[in-house]
């Protein structure tokens, strides 16, 4: 009988886990699709909305303070959103600042000392 009772707990304990993970997949799915809504409004010129998300507010805080120059800053905001992309499906929790973007792009391009 105990047997049984720690079977039934380590069944329910592997399903929690696996609707944590799925949960977690589907809120990090989410955030990457706010994510794009966010970049391609502001390739739009428009933003259609007033509310934001507290991560949100920090990004486009960042982008701000980055100064891109005009003719630079479509290109690099396409590249931006591409590189978060790939580290949203990498398992990234939140999308990088545009300022981490660039700085580690920088860092790339030095040469190796």
């Amino acid at each position: 009988m105990v047997d049984s009772s720690i079977s039934l707990v380590d069944q329910e304990s592997k399903s929690l886990r696996s609707d944590l993970q799925l949960e977690s997949e589907i809120d990090s799915e989410a955030l990457l699709n706010q994510f794009n809504r966010l970049v391609q409004e502001l390739l739009r010129g428009t933003m259609s909305r007033n509310t934001f998300r507290p991560w949100e507010i920090q990004i486009l805080l960042d982008i701000e303070t980055c100064q891109l120059k005009d003719g630079q800053k479509r290109e690099t905001m396409r590249r931006y959103q591409r590189a978060v992309q790939r580290q949203m499906e990498k398992g990234a929790a939140t999308p990088m600042k545009l300022s981490e973007y660039l700085e580690a792009n920088r860092l790339k391009r030095l040469p190796n000392e």
